[in-house]
């Protein structure tokens, strides 16, 4: 049997952190770096799971028994990860049944081309490349175990730019073109912590309460920056979205936080406090950055597809 190999791309969430789970418009791109999911059957009926990271380190590796699989036996593991997975796993049965009805057994490998903590997708490429595996309904498959909005498994399937909107429950994605002129002026900063995403969806859903008027401001300042072609024009986008989004959440922004004496305009990407961040600003901006302990600083067309 051939072996199967399955690709998914990273994400970013340039706009609409936190209110695309309340229906607003929201700008994402697929990055350059992904993760991979090869299959090839073996005679044994286990399922052996390896995965390596982006400096071809095996990270994480367990055997599952088939009859596991089928029997939906899940309660014995402790491991929080080898769970998770049999969840998802589990799930992607649930919405295929023909899914690993087999006597045969499967050797998985991962292959993630980013370090781990980067939060680019490790869980929504993971996501993608199982669906794609089960021939199932990728977005599906996410709420019926990791949830979400699902533009991280959208970006995981496009190669170019979206807008992602959720309109009564279901994702709307559309292609769009986001090249400004100046992206030579735009970079990705990594802020040297992993932010767990569903914690920070378990917060925004605790503190907020849905307004209408705020996921329309947010809808139309994503629309805006899409078509924007200048770069002060951009910045002063970036910072009311930054001000918006800290009303709502009642945190501070990055620049207020991390940020006040900066040249240039920031803007946090996905849940706050982790991650990465947007950053305009020209030659002297990696160095700024790095003078204050972030080293990983990433040129836009370098990040994204």
């Amino acid at each position: 049997m051939q072996v199967q190999t399955f690709y998914s791309n990273g994400k970013l969430l340039l706009t609409g952190e936190y209110v695309v789970l309340d229906g607003a418009k929201s700008l994402a791109i697929p990055t350059m770096f992904g993760q991979s999911l090869q299959v090839d059957k073996i005679k044994e009926p286990i399922l052996l799971w390896e995965s390596f990271d982006s400096e071809n380190r095996l990270w994480f590796n367990c055997k599952f028994l088939l009859s596991d699989l089928l029997n939906d036996k899940n309660e014995f593991f402790a491991d929080t990860i080898q769970k998770t997975l049999l969840q998802i796993l589990l799930a992607a049965k649930k919405l295929n049944p023909a899914f690993i009805n087999t006597s045969q057994g499967y050797h998985i490998k991962t292959h993630l081309n980013f370090p781990r903590n980067w939060g680019l997708g490790t869980s929504s490429t993971l996501i993608n490349n199982i669906a794609q595996w089960a021939k199932v309904d990728a977005f599906l498959l996410l709420q019926n175990s990791f949830g979400g909005s699902g533009y991280d498994i959208a970006c995981a399937q496009n190669d170019t730019p979206i807008s992602y909107q959720l309109i009564e429950n279901k994702p709307i994605v559309k292609n769009v073109n986001f090249q400004p002129k100046f992206t030579e002026q735009l970079f990705f900063v990594h802020l040297n912590q992993k932010q767990d995403s569903k914690e920070g969806i378990k917060k925004y859903k605790r503190i907020s309460k849905s307004n209408s008027s705020f996921i329309k401001h947010i809808s139309h300042l994503t629309n805006q920056i899409i078509l924007c072609d200048s770069l002060p024009k951009f910045e002063s986008l970036i910072k009311e979205h930054e001000e918006q989004i800290s009303t709502i959440i009642k945190e501070k922004t990055i620049q207020e936080k991390l940020f006040s004496d900066y040249f240039g305009q920031t803007k946090s990407l996905g849940a706050w406090g982790g991650d990465f961040i947007l950053a305009t600003g020209n030659a002297n901006s990696p160095n700024y950055f790095k003078n204050k302990g972030y080293q990983t600083v990433i040129p836009f067309k370098k990040m994204v597809k």
